[in-house]
């Protein structure tokens, strides 16, 4: 590939005719496709080949990128975006300059939104968003958009996601060139640390002295600029959206992290199960290299950056820290004793800066705007803005971004549009596998990194799983006590043998199968989990069970007595054989099964191995007796022995 040499004046001339032809582009009909992730598998893809087709049957012009020509009369500008947010209602259309919002789109709609309301200038009904008898036809006005204040996701609808020239136009890159030209690394730093930017991946690590920490090893010939994009927290999707939908925001953000840090190289860390996002962001980094804006040299300075990609394979614990480094060198992903700290021996024992996406996605508005202007948002002590994954039982699903100290309340009920079916609020869970419950008389709670400490949720966390009245809350903690035991990395014996043993206890109460002496075994071990397990994601494992034994200890004690209404309604509970879960084994009778591997595929703990048309069997070390195996044999071949002695 061909590097273009740009200097800092021949930037300036890109950006003016980037500049213009936008201008240009936004004076005739534009139609924006929602392209994130979730939108695609609705069929977004199809409805942007159907528009295209559309359009070639009445010979209108289909502009991809920025428009560079005048012909306003006959031309027509179709692109994809990145996630809009407003997954509940996808896949999402949205037509400028009038503003309207489609929601629910099929590809059958095409030939009247291109009719209709592009060249017709008319508001299709059936296609916008109604609440409570109201249409809202213009995104702006929709109440899940009206309550957000969007800063790192304000680009991801309404820009080409993998158009260089309109990020360029949109402001992109001035912020770089600004540090670059004008602005010393120790001056950065201090930008970044007066802004208050703490990390928003889960430490909440203030982002600025994380930098100066790493600029001081002046000594070092390398240093590291690293991005966790591995984002393993059931439900989250926020640094996805933005690596789809946006990816030039967050190599802006390692490129000036590297100018403050003094590093010439960094590596973005992707779960491999995020094809799109690593698409993206390897069309963005070959269009910086193409025009010169990544490489040797860049912008005839003597500063250099490059930037690589590295695929994780989606495990959980590669989320922290140490075990992210240790599988970019092409290790094990497994944490590491600290100190020393990343920040002294990271990446191949060198310095490093470790940020989330959202992090480094904050960066290039903080140094174009100013630390004061990044205070204005938030709260004093927690300034800016949190992007939040919205899940569960709750109307309008999606990603949103508010400003910090907005509440559980506003979250929920104004943007979230409440509780589905007009159920009853009960509690949200914030934060995965290593997060914990919140209830009622929380929602008035600010959600920033000075409140939420004391309630035991890491700073950072960012998916908000609401329940409803209907939700166990021992079913609850058993799934996410089910992920947490699938997914560590099983380095110390608290994680390793403490977590499956709390799992098969788990199970064992939600099928009522566990005595009030063993429970007490259960909490036991969680507590001794919190303390002695080697890293963040172990000690933690134990709060989601915590707390729902705190808020709601009836349900734990119906589960003890075998009569949870709640579970009633789900599913019909297994009659219990009569022995304690420790005094019995589940056993597959070869002469019954007709090995159709139901059993096996149902089985979360991987303990049941075959082949087909033969009997399986169930490997009692794996086993822990979640009977989620019986429930899926239609032959009942599975049965409880009680274990000798």
């Amino acid at each position: 590939m061909r590097q273009v040499k740009m200097t800092r004046d021949s930037f300036h001339v890109f950006q003016a005719n980037a500049r213009n032809a936008l201008k240009q582009s936004e004076q005739v009909p534009s139609i924006l496709i929602c392209a994130g992730t979730g939108c695609i598998a609705g069929g977004a893809m199809k409805i942007y080949d159907n528009l295209k087709t559309e359009c070639e049957k009445r010979g209108l012009p289909v502009y991809v990128g920025l428009k560079h020509d005048t012909d306003a009369e006959k031309s027509l500008h179709v692109k994809m975006s990145g996630c809009h947010g407003f997954c509940e209602m996808g896949p999402l259309v949205h037509i400028e300059p009038m503003g309207v919002m489609y929601i629910h789109v099929k590809p059958e709609d095409c030939h009247e939104i291109l009719e209709k309301t592009v060249l017709g200038g008319e508001i299709i009904d059936r296609l916008v968003y109604h609440l409570d008898g109201v249409a809202y036809p213009r995104q702006e006005d929709i109440p899940f958009y009206k309550k957000q204040h969007r800063v790192v996701l304000a680009s991801c609808g309404a820009s080409d996601a993998e158009n260089l020239e309109e990020y360029i136009a949109k402001g992109g890159y001035i912020a770089f060139e600004k540090a670059l030209f004008t602005m010393t690394g120790e001056e950065i730093c201090r930008e970044i640390a007066n802004s208050g930017l703490r990390g928003r991946g889960g430490g909440g690590f203030p982002a600025g002295h994380k930098w100066e920490s790493v600029r001081r090893h002046i000594e070092e010939p390398v240093k590291y600029i690293v991005c966790n994009g591995d984002e393993g927290d059931p439900g989250a999707f926020m640094d996805r959206s933005i690596m789809e939908g946006n990816p030039h925001s967050v190599l802006e953000g390692m490129m000036i992290a590297g100018l403050a840090a003094g590093s010439d190289e960094g590596y973005i860390y992707v779960r491999a199960e995020y094809p799109l996002a690593v698409e993206r962001l390897r069309i963005a980094i070959a269009r910086d290299e193409e025009l010169g804006l990544l490489g040797d040299n860049i912008l005839g300075t003597d500063f250099s950056f490059h930037l690589h990609i590295n695929r994780g394979a989606g495990a959980f614990v590669c989320g922290e820290g140490s075990a992210l480094t240790a599988s970019i060198e092409g290790k094990r992903g497994m944490p590491r004793v600290k100190p020393p700290r990343t920040v002294e021996q990271g990446l191949w024992a060198r310095p490093t800066v470790l940020n989330n996406v959202e992090t480094y996605a904050n960066v290039p508005q903080i140094i174009l705007r100013g630390s004061a202007w990044f205070h204005s948002i938030g709260t004093e002590k927690s300034p800016g803005t949190k992007a939040f994954a919205l899940t569960g039982n709750v109307v309008n699903t999606g990603l949103i971004e508010v400003p910090m100290g907005a509440t559980l309340r506003e979250i929920i009920f104004d943007i979230g549009g409440g509780i589905k079916d007009g159920k009853k609020f009960k509690a949200v869970q914030i934060g995965g596998p290593s997060g914990g419950l919140l209830v009622e008389e929380h929602l008035d709670l600010p959600l920033h990194f000075q409140k939420l400490k004391p309630y035991g949720v890491r700073r950072g966390d960012s998916v908000i799983t609401v329940l409803d009245e209907d939700r166990c809350m021992v079913d609850v903690a058993c799934r996410f006590m089910q992920y947490t035991q699938t997914e560590f990395c099983g380095k110390c014996v608290p994680c390793r043998e403490g977590t499956k043993r709390m799992n098969e206890l788990l199970w064992a109460m939600r099928d009522y199968r566990l005595s009030e002496s063993d429970f007490h075994m259960l909490t036991d071990l969680g507590e001794m989990i919190s303390v002695t397990a080697f890293c963040n994601l172990g000690r933690n494992s134990y709060h989601t069970l915590e707390t729902a034994i705190k808020y709601f200890p009836e349900e734990f004690k119906d589960h003890l007595r075998g009569d949870c209404a709640l579970c009633e309604l789900d599913r019909e509970p297994i009659e219990p054989g009569g022995l304690p879960y420790n005094r019995i084994r589940l056993e597959i009778d070869p002469s019954i099964c007709r090995g159709c591997s139901k059993c096996s595929r149902s089985c979360h703990a991987e303990a049941i191995t075959g082949v087909i048309k033969s009997p399986f069997v169930i490997d009692p070390e794996k086993c822990v007796k979640c009977y989620t195996c019986i429930e899926a044999c239609p032959f009942d071949a599975i049965q409880e022995v009680e274990i000798d002695g």
